[in-house]
């Protein structure tokens, strides 16, 4: 079977593509997650009084920690099946992308298994962001002044 041919048979066998499906649902499960973030936020706000970025940062570490601890009991996978891109753009997908790094070792030890395996990852994003950071800082002072 000639490679034109291949190609025409495969694609005449694919599934339909549910584009529209797939976009309403990671727009829906996105919104939750931040609609779950905000509610976090207003209790940390109203019941623990905090100000407004403290509760900000505890509203970003729980919603990681619960991201990471869903890794780690194997349903953040499932979950972002179904959910798709709505699962990964929020801070969560990060969390769970570390969780899964460090699981992936654990066979390895402390230090080299989990810990490599979080920060190699971890590592090149921190990196690019620094980088960042400093690239868009420095032309940000030499445009605009301190």
């Amino acid at each position: 079977m000639n490679e034109k041919k291949l190609k025409e048979t495969a694609a005449r066998h694919a599934p339909a593509a549910q584009k529209g499906r797939h976009i309403v649902t990671a727009f829906v499960s996105g919104g939750l997650i931040g609609a779950f973030g905000q509610l976090l936020l207003v209790v940390y706000q109203q019941l623990l009084h905090l100000d407004h970025d403290q509760a900000l940062a505890m509203m970003s570490v729980s919603v990681m920690l619960i991201a990471a601890l869903m890794s780690g009991l194997g349903r953040y996978d499932g979950l972002a099946q179904k959910c798709g891109a709505g699962m990964f753009i929020p801070i969560c997908g990060f969390a769970n992308s570390l969780a899964s790094s460090a699981l992936e070792g654990k066979s390895e030890g402390l230090v080299y298994g989990i810990g490599s395996g979080m920060f190699r990852l971890a590592g090149t994003v921190l990196t690019y962001g620094v980088v960042s950071a400093v690239i868009f800082g420095a032309i940000r002072y030499l445009l605009f002044g301190g």
